[in-house]
């Protein structure tokens, strides 16, 4: 992708209500037009990430995910609908997102990223959302991010709770993923097996998709260092602070 340094007329008609922003203007659009992105699960919390940041304008979407859509999927999951029941998660999010914004480029990847691949394509974007569903995957994300330096979004979901934060391992005192969760925790604790409710993973991907937009462009202060959380059943919230796991076998010395 080329870097531009001018948006087209059609571009600042579509993404006007940001670029009046005083503190984002035109060259936070423009970050946003020229950054790669990588979205790892095009599940509940994946849906809205995608969905907003393909509206808001980032330039590149890189979409992974090797599911394909289930009709218990439509509960919740708002990028799919019924005439996509049967196909690629990636493909029936690229339909959605092409419907949103055709001026920006989708990668589909219709596979589990792992190993060499996952570096690979970590290092190529600016930026990576973890919307994945279990821990193990969780883990590799991380060590991947911490490995190329780029900044993660991370964000769960299940039953009536949620959790946003961001992990900036371009920053020397910033925590990683594994100095707030070990490896090993509980792999059994999934959408399917202890349910959600559909807005949760709306709220929280949404706020993953502000995230993001802020990191990329520099706009405000992002969630690096802190740990929001979220109890749906009483519509309260908590936030609290991380530090640097100096023991953490994943980011100590990166």
């Amino acid at each position: 992708m080329t870097l531009r340094d001018e948006l087209s007329d059609a571009e600042l008609l579509r993404y006007s209500r940001q670029i009046m922003l005083p503190k984002f203007d035109i060259e936070g659009q423009l970050s946003l037009a020229n950054a790669k992105v990588l979205i790892i699960g095009l599940g509940g919390l994946g849906s809205p990430v995608a969905m907003y940041l393909a509206a808001a304008g980032v330039g590149s979407l890189t979409l992974v995910d090797d599911d394909v859509v289930d009709v218990s999927n439509l509960q919740r999951q708002i990028i799919h609908g019924e005439h996509t029941l049967g196909e690629s998660k990636v493909e029936s999010a690229e339909k959605a997102l092409k419907q949103i914004n055709p001026l920006i480029d989708i990668i589909p990847l219709a596979t589990r990223l792992e190993g060499d691949e996952l570096y690979e394509r970590v290092a190529a974007v600016d930026l990576v959302l973890d919307c994945s569903d279990n821990f193990s995957t969780r883990f590799a994300i991380n060590r991947a991010c911490v490995a190329a330096r780029k900044p993660l979004v991370s964000g769960a979901a299940i039953r009536m709770e949620g959790q946003v934060s961001v992990f900036d391992s371009s920053k020397e005192d910033a925590p990683c993923y594994q100095c707030l969760y070990s490896e090993g925790s509980d792999e059994q604790l999934t959408c399917s097996t202890s349910g959600v409710m559909a807005p949760l993973v709306g709220i929280i991907g949404s706020m993953q998709a502000m995230e993001a937009i802020k990191v990329l462009s520099g706009l405000g202060d992002s969630l690096s260092g802190r740990l929001v959380m979220l109890d749906a059943m009483s519509m309260q919230w908590r936030t609290l602070k991380l530090k640097k796991d100096p023991s953490c076998q994943c980011c100590q010395g990166a």
